[in-house]
This record gives structure tokens, sequence and C-alpha cells, in this order.
């Protein structure tokens, strides 16, 4: 499966437009972090487009969450395992074994935090973000309170400071910033 046959089932299965964007941002994120481990970008990024398909019929079940994806993908070329236990891992359903399973779980929370930094910063563009105002965000529980900062910091089990990991997750999404716009 490539990108386009991804990006097709995603606005199939997927019709509200800020799930989308949340969506593309998490590939966005795990295409950046591929490349800092010099992993395959290609694979690590449909994880991340694929990471929240069955979202919309889940979302009042999420013990299910990511079941559908799984059943929906199980026939489909190019889905390899390590993918399908990345997706699922990025909702605590398997253990995270690998570094795309562990990227994955703190790159899904981080893009809403993002999004909700960049709108609070007088610019409301993420390319302003600077490691200050993310960390004074990041302490506030009450700031984008749906963005685990737990999972977040779970990003010291890929040897990554809390700061680089913000960074390198901003920088990824300042990659597609037009189609979100920000």
């Amino acid at each position: 499966m490539d990108r386009t046959e991804a990006l097709n089932l995603v606005h199939e299965h997927i019709e509200n437009i800020n799930l989308r964007k949340h969506i593309y941002s998490v590939e966005a994120v795990m295409r950046k972090l591929a490349e800092h481990f010099n992993q395959d970008i290609e694979t690590w990024g449909l994880a991340g487009l694929l990471h929240d398909l069955d979202y919309e019929e889940t979302k009042n079940d999420p013990d299910n969450h990511t079941f559908l994806t799984i059943e929906w993908l199980r026939d489909k070329p190019g889905i390899t395992e390590e993918i399908n236990h990345a997706i699922q891992a990025h909702a605590g359903h398997v253990t995270r074994d690998s570094e795309m399973d562990k990227a994955i779980y703190c790159a899904d929370p981080v893009t809403g935090f993002l999004v909700a930094c960049a709108l609070m910063h007088p610019s409301k563009k993420l390319e302003n973000l600077d490691l200050k105002f993310m960390k004074k965000r990041f302490k506030e529980k009450r700031f984008a309170a749906g963005a685990s900062r737990e999972n977040m910091a779970a990003c010291s089990e890929l040897g990554l400071e809390l700061d680089e990991f913000l960074l390198l997750a901003r920088d990824g999404m300042i990659d597609i910033a037009g189609d979100l716009g920000l």
C-alpha cells in the first residue's frame, strides 16, 4: 500500500476535517521521527496515517478502537504486522516493543498539544513556537488537557529528551502547516 491508497482509505472512513488534520499531523510527526532514527519513512508514515482509521466508528467504544482498523487492513498489500502492531500500540492495546510503537504512542497526543500551542501563540503559526513557549504550556495541566503529558513524556523510551521530542514533532508539523492552516 502506498500513501495515496492509505489517504483514500482515510477519506473513505473519516469525514471530520479536524480528525483528518490530526491524522495528517501524526503522519508528519512519524515521518520526522523516522528520519531522525534512520528508519523507513514510508512505513512509519503509513502507521501514522492509518492509526485512527476506525475512530469515527469506535469513538464511543475506546476498548475497540484500532480493532476495526486491523480488520479493514487485514488483506491490504504492504500492511505489515509491524504497522498493525504500532496502530494498536498507540491505543495501549499491545505493548510498545519497537521504536515505531513507542514513537506513535507519543506522537498521537503531541499533535493536539502543538495545535493548541499554535492557536494560543500570538502569530497562530507552528513555525513561531519556540521551546520556551511549548515547555511553559506543557507544565500547565489544564492547557490541552486531552493531550496526555504521560504519553508525550514516553518519548524517553526512544532515548529522546522531551525538549528534543517537542522540537522534532513541531518541525514535522511545520512541513504540513499549510494543510493545517497553522
